[in-house]
């Protein structure tokens, strides 16, 4: 791949009636595209869910029912929103999501939708590889950033700190191939990120707790994480974090 500089991106950012993309609905899209330090394009809109926002969600970007009402839908603003994407790298903290509710919106209104197939490089998972901000939220790496702020938590507003984050992010490498190279594989991560032990080392978190997390459906990171905190348990170097330090006495 050529260098960043030479390189187009798009960075996406999605606002929900929910977590859920089968379930729930876009209220909110913004993307930039662009390559590395000039900007190419950029498209924002409020979009009507045809449903009630929730109360949760409605608390975090603060998009209430009269603010959509009579927007335009999705199905009208997809087919703007998918050209400007195009076949590009797609850039989001957490873009798996984001890209899940594109699809499944797209799937229900039999919009042909590619972008499951597209390149991404997520700044949560490039955070986690950077490893010095205290959490890898995106208000927090724009704060360890110096980042100015750009208001309440939209969706442009969003992207706007994002493709700073990611500048950041991606200044240790010399090109796209070597960041997607090293992002191919799991990343270690210093703290259990979510949960009843959320903040912990997990060499401090109970084994039993360890064992039923290994099985569950996390991403990639936290999974390797979680498993190679058990490898080293199960070689009995540790005294006291096995189940029972005193089975082979």
């Amino acid at each position: 791949m050529p260098l960043f500089e030479k390189t187009t991106f798009v960075c996406l950012d999605c606002e929900t009636t929910g977590l859920d993309p089968k379930n729930d609905h876009i209220i909110e899209l913004g993307v930039i595209k662009f390559i590395f330090n000039v900007e190419l394009e950029t498209f924002e809109t409020l979009i009507d869910p045809g449903c009630p926002i929730s109360e949760a969600s409605m608390e975090i970007h603060h998009i209430t029912d009269d603010m959509v009402r009579g927007k335009p839908k999705i199905e009208d603003v997809l087919p703007t929103l998918l050209k400007i994407i195009g076949n590009h790298i797609i850039i989001g903290h957490g873009i798996g999501l984001d890209i899940a509710f594109i699809s499944e919106s797209a799937k229900r209104h039999s919009i042909p939708c590619s972008l499951e197939s597209n390149p991404t490089l997520d700044t949560l998972r490039m955070a986690r590889l950077y490893g010095e901000s205290p959490t890898n939220s995106l208000e927090k790496l724009r704060e360890h950033f110096n980042i100015e702020a750009e208001g309440a938590h939209r969706a442009m507003s969003d992207v706007i700190v994002n493709i700073e984050v990611f500048k950041f992010l991606a200044a240790s490498f010399q090109n796209t191939e070597q960041l997607f190279e090293r992002l191919k594989r799991p990343i270690a991560l210093k703290a259990m990120p979510l949960g009843k032990h959320k903040g912990r080392p997990f060499s401090e978190i109970p084994y039993e707790y360890l064992q039923w997390a290994a099985n569950k459906d996390f991403d990639q990171d936290l999974l390797f994480s979680i498993r190679s905190e058990l490898k080293k348990r199960k070689k009995g170097n540790l005294f006291g974090q096995v189940t029972n330090p005193f089975a082979n006495l």
